[in-house]
């Protein structure tokens, strides 16, 4: 089920603010104001498929419900933290960059000569 807050913003099954008919989650646009500290102008220009009233109505929804959405964010970060610890990649850049030449070499001695 889905619940329209206005004809701009919807909530999903999940209570995820979406932008109505833009495929677009209001935390991406605010994510981006947080990230860039761009204008409504500027972000339109970034998402050309949301026009200017469906940007404001995004941060609009976030303004009047900053506390649930900025604690949302910091469980997704969490999370993502958690992920990223448990699943650390034991080899830097430097060891991947080597293995990669290696087998870049070894494919180079092994084709035949024209």
């Amino acid at each position: 089920m889905v619940a329209l807050l206005n004809s701009l913003i919807e909530l999903d099954a999940n209570g995820v603010a979406w932008i109505t008919g833009a495929n677009t989650k209001v935390v991406e646009v605010v994510l981006d104001k947080m990230a860039h500290n761009s204008s409504p102008e500027e972000m339109h220009e970034q998402y050309p498929h949301l026009s200017l009233a469906q940007i404001h109505a995004a941060l609009s929804y976030y303004y009047e419900n900053q506390a649930e959405v900025d604690a949302d964010i910091e469980r997704w970060n969490r999370y993502v933290e958690e992920l990223r610890v448990q699943h650390r990649n034991p080899l830097t850049r430097k060891e991947l960059e080597s293995r990669l030449a290696a087998r870049n070499d070894q494919r180079e001695n092994s084709e035949p000569a024209s």
